[in-house]
């Protein structure tokens, strides 16, 4: 196999391809295909490769370090470790059985298997209980903005992505269905969704199903924003934009973890003096506990504060560093993990009488581990996985 990095553009890689393609027996390498034998030949494994893939793809700096990491073995080192631990209980159990009876074995063994298959199955339960940390990562961080009609939720959009995503309109119910972008905040990946206004009275059943899947939306989200216009909260007695406030389901969003309040149009208030004060006054006639965040798209007002608030929020609850444990980045990871806790629990609760079943548990579990690191059933995995690969790579 051979790889030809040349200078220029289209036309001179063209040029080099038709003079190589008139060589017997020379043809283009397929999608993956070098990572494909270096896999064949035991010089990398499946998680790697993974990383390698994540890579490729990785869109913002969080991404890029998170397969660095994965592409430098940091995942199959530790679930390799895992996994030759589980070989090694295996044959102190097979052991057992056939020569439990010869003087040639130790008092204790069974026990002493149990106690170290126990602390095998506090590690992975400790590495699956991570809060979706690398997966999230990896896909990038759900955030959902939401708030009655013509809060400036879709203006708030379009600034975040810095081009027009959203129709923004003042007629009400512009928005209807989720619109969605990606963006790179602090470094970190964020998948950004813009949603329905939420109102109670509405004949349009088209609108209607609209707010049904912004509150879905915003239930599933990983961090969400709710827009309040700043005219209509401080300065008018009747609050008409408070009224979304009184719906106990949109009201429960406020309670979710990682939700802020960004009162927006600061710049149509007659004065920004003490806004700050007006907004924490005004959260509180509402009972409102979350950050407040005054903006104005208009003139950029408050802009820093909120996408500081958004880097730190996102750093804070999914940001990894090198002194951690390399977190968890695909289902797939995680699906055989349970799998192999499963087997790990079986087998604490089979006494020693069982000891046969007990091994077959262990042969499971390690079995489990092994699928994540490629040593058995792959096969399905690496076609889906090398089909993502550039041509060669």
């Amino acid at each position: 196999m051979l790889e030809f990095h040349v200078h220029g553009g289209n036309a001179v890689v063209s040029s080099i391809l038709n003079a190589l393609s008139t060589v017997p027996g020379v043809r283009m390498a397929e999608a993956g295909e070098f990572s494909r034998r270096a896999f064949d030949n035991d010089k990398m494994d499946l998680t790697t490769l993974e990383g390698v893939s994540d890579l490729i793809n990785a869109e913002t700096e969080a991404q890029r370090k998170l397969a660095v990491r994965q592409a430098h073995g940091e995942l199959f080192r530790m679930y390799e470790g895992w996994r030759v631990k589980m070989v090694q209980l295996r044959a102190q159990i097979e052991a057992y059985i056939d020569f439990s009876e010869d003087e040639n074995i130790e008092d204790g063994v069974y026990t002493q298997v149990c106690l170290e298959a126990k602390k095998l199955a506090d590690a992975i339960r400790a590495h699956l209980n991570d809060k979706r940390q690398g997966e999230i990562l990896r896909n990038g961080v759900a955030l959902s903005i939401v708030g009655p009609p013509n809060s400036g939720k879709s203006t708030l959009l379009n600034k975040l992505a810095q081009r027009q995503v959203a129709i923004v309109s003042p007629i009400a119910g512009t928005t209807r269905d989720i619109v969605e972008t990606t963006l790179d905040i602090g470094g970190y990946p964020l998948v950004v969704r813009d949603t329905a206004g939420l109102r109670k009275a509405s004949s349009d059943v088209i609108e209607m199903e609209g707010i049904r899947r912004a509150v879905e939306a915003a239930q599933e989200a990983d961090i969400r924003i709710c827009m309040v216009d700043a005219q209509q909260a401080l300065d008018c007695t009747t609050k008409p934009s408070d009224s979304f406030l009184q719906n106990a389901e949109w009201q429960a969003l406020l309670d979710l973890p990682h939700t802020f309040v960004v009162l927006s149009k600061i710049d149509t208030l007659k004065s920004s003096d003490g806004i700050q004060a007006a907004a924490q006054a005004w959260a509180q006639s509402q009972r409102i506990n979350n950050r407040i965040v005054p903006i104005s798209c208009a003139n950029m007002f408050g802009w820093e504060s909120l996408m500081q608030l958004l880097a730190d929020d996102i750093r804070t609850a999914w940001g990894t560093s090198v002194a951690q444990q390399m977190p968890l980045t695909k289902t797939r990871h995680r699906q055989h993990l349970q799998q192999c806790l499963e087997h790990l629990d079986s087998f604490e609760s089979i006494g020693e009488d069982m000891v046969v079943l007990g091994a077959e548990e262990l042969r499971g579990a390690s079995r489990a581990l092994g699928r994540i690191t490629g040593k058995v059933g792959i096969e399905d995995v690496l076609d889906a996985l090398f089909s993502e690969f550039c041509i060669g790579k």
